[in-house]
């Protein structure tokens, strides 16, 4: 709940310290005196947009710090857990505003941006403006209400997660069926190109092997004539040859090296020489020898190389890039393939997320309509108290056809009332008039917030346009609210201000230079003066002060 608030320097408030009790706070003063003052400063607390106009001419900054005691909050505790913001049992909310309209937020000493304000603010307190009851008029806002009430956040979230499970399909199955549609020619074509390849066959490194066949058999004579010729050279020749003149210069140093060791080394280095030498010429002759020449090879190598550069050319790559454009062309012939088995295997699954859908879907059909003749009697019962003695009051809940359905599920909830009787009823918006419309209003808030035990409520003006029985009945309303959670009411009504477990005044100086308001707590005697002005006006009677007596002592 909260427990202190401090302003400075926020619009006409020069300092202000404030303790706030549990129960119901009814705050009142004149009209025009900042009676919504302390409310602002909490919203801008809890992450509302600043403005350089909030900040007090002739200050620098405006200062809002907010104190809630978060130990019976266990909602709010794992958020500032999870954000790494806990302090114990209390939680400190900070918002600096400079004259120049910048701002910075704090939590727990912590800097955070307006966001983790306004995430942290849904766990502490909730304000219900006095235009709050026009929100009740549309759709969006009814279904929220009586989920709300419901408390069926985990039918909710499935419902969701199936939706979006199967819109995810859809959109899937969608963008295939289009692709399908754009690919036909596209297929066509890879169809042909591969098949062409597929016969083909290109290897991996086929083409390189090629090139060096070709030149091989293309040069098969010259290579014949040279190799033989080398190996005359080296051996074969009736002439002298290299290994001849090579052994005979290595007899010579090894003679000389039994002279002078010193030529050892280079008789070892002739005699390695003179096996190099006969080694070479053993694989010279090898290779003359299984030299062939081979025109009709030489021919089909010839076309297969000629077939694989028209093949090249006709991609438009090179030679070398054929093997790898050949897979390239598979995959995707493959991945088209796979696009068709995609569909089919998409049509099942959609079917079943459909399915799944419309379950979780029914479910939340099956609650809403519950809580739906839950609230709708509630809602009722108060409006009987508010002076709506013949009033009823009907949630209908109507599940829709499958092709309005959404995240939310598929039903139109819709807020039906008859305030007259023998009257039918009919939509809201069509029956009630304002004040009893701001009636029905209060009454939801007041049920939903005792259903989902908001810790702080905030009602600012929400009774206007009521006077008479139904204030009372709508002070009465208030007050059994605020013996389970904390209600803080601003108000004009003098039958709603006195059911306050405490009140404040505001009032509004001015020394004809600055205007100054300030907020004070009532002692027993000024809350019966205050209640008198209430009733009567400026000139407070006996009669008046009784009657605020009255109604103070009033149950």
């Amino acid at each position: 709940m909260l427990s202190h608030l401090h302003i400075s320097n926020f619009a006409i408030v020069r300092a202000l310290e404030l303790d706030w009790q549990q129960g119901m706070t009814s705050i009142t003063g004149e009209t025009g005196a900042g009676k919504s003052i302390a409310l602002d400063a909490l919203a801008l607390c809890l992450g509302e947009r600043a403005e350089a106009s909030m900040v007090r001419p002739g200050a620098d900054k405006a200062d809002i710090v907010a104190s809630f005691d978060v130990s019976q909050l266990p909602a709010a505790q794992q958020w500032l857990e999870q954000q790494d913001l806990a302090m114990g049992q209390e939680c400190i909310i900070r918002r600096v505003i400079s004259s120049e309209g910048r701002s910075r937020g704090y939590i727990n000493g912590v800097q955070v941006p307006a966001q983790q304000l306004k995430a942290l603010g849904q766990h502490l307190l909730s304000i219900h403006g006095q235009h709050a009851h026009q929100l009740l008029l549309k759709p969006d806002y009814q279904r929220q209400l009586l989920d709300a009430f419901a408390n069926h956040n985990n039918s909710l979230q499935h419902t969701k997660q199936h939706w979006q499970q199967w819109q995810q399909l859809k959109r899937e199955q969608q963008q295939l069926q289009q692709a399908c549609q754009q690919r036909e020619a596209q297929q066509q074509l890879l169809e042909y190109q591969v098949a062409e390849l597929d016969q083909f066959a290109p290897g991996e490194q086929e083409f390189t092997e090629l090139e060096a066949e070709h030149s091989r058999l293309s040069h098969g004579q010259q290579l014949l004539c040279d190799s033989q010729s080398a190996l005359a050279q080296l051996y074969d020749s009736d002439d002298t040859t290299i290994y001849q003149a090579l052994s005979s210069t290595c007899q010579q140093l090894e003679q000389l090296a039994g002279l002078d060791s010193s030529l050892t080394p280079v008789q070892q280095m002739l005699a390695e020489a003179l096996v190099q030498v006969e080694e070479a010429s053993r694989e010279l002759r090898h290779y003359s020898e299984k030299l062939e020449l081979d025109p009709e090879r030489l021919q089909l190598v010839d076309e297969r190389m000629s077939q694989w550069l028209q093949l090249s050319r006709k991609h438009q790559i090179s030679e070398h890039e054929l093997y790898q454009q050949h897979q390239e062309l598979s995959e995707q012939l493959q991945a088209l393939s796979r696009d068709d088995a995609r569909l089919d295997e998409l049509a099942l699954q959609l079917q079943q997320a459909e399915h799944d859908y419309q379950q979780s879907a029914a479910i939340l059909t099956e609650q809403r309509q519950s809580a739906a003749e839950k609230l709708s009697a509630m809602i009722s019962q108060s409006m009987h108290e508010l002076s709506m003695h013949n009033g009823q009051f009907r949630i209908e809940v109507s599940p829709q056809p499958l092709d309005k359905a959404s995240a939310l599920g598929l039903d139109k909830i819709e807020f039906l009332v008859c305030t007259n009787p023998g009257q039918p009823l009919q939509p809201l918006h069509k029956v009630a008039s304002g004040g009893e419309l701001s009636r029905i209003s209060l009454a939801v808030q007041v049920i939903l917030a005792d259903q989902i035990t908001t810790p702080t409520l905030i009602f600012d003006e929400v009774d206007v346009g009521i006077s008479g029985p139904v204030a009372a009945g709508v002070g009465r309303l208030l007050r059994q609210l605020g013996e389970r959670c904390q209600v803080i009411c601003i108000t004009h009504l003098p039958q709603v201000a006195s059911q306050g477990h405490q009140q404040l005044f505001v009032e509004k100086y001015t020394d004809g230079i600055a205007t100054e308001t300030r907020i004070r707590n009532l002692s027993d005697e000024e809350r019966v003066s205050e209640i008198a002005r209430l009733l009567a006006g400026e000139n407070i009677s006996a009669s008046a002060l009784a009657n605020a007596r009255e109604l103070l002592c009033a149950p």
